[in-house]
């Protein structure tokens, strides 16, 4: 199973963990050309964070990354259902601020 799915063009479900094991490629070139296309078209995009199992700092820098490249890319970005410890890890790292939670 892959990292995250996209249901439409602007709704993108993340699964399963977020760490330094399983990331070592940013969001945005994970993408297709045509799920960049899609969402460079909508110019936003939601995150659902809703079955993510577990995360770390890695995740945590993973997210930072993908909402850079979306916003250089001229789409914004928000967040749902983000798990308390990222919503911590984020705090903890005074980063909270700049992930849009829904």
């Amino acid at each position: 199973m892959s990292l995250f799915d996209v249901d439409n063009s602007t709704d993108i479900n993340v699964h399963g963990h977020l760490d330094r094991d399983t990331l070592s490629t940013n969001f945005w070139q994970q993408l297709t050309a045509q799920q960049r296309e899609s969402l460079k078209g909508a110019g936003a995009c939601t995150i659902n964070l809703n079955d993510v199992e577990r995360v770390d700092s890695a995740g945590l820098a993973w997210l930072i990354n993908a909402v850079r490249d979306t916003n250089q890319n001229g789409v914004s970005m928000v967040f749902k259902h983000m798990p308390e410890k990222l919503v911590k890890l984020a705090k903890i790292s005074n980063v909270d601020g700049f992930l849009a939670v829904e």
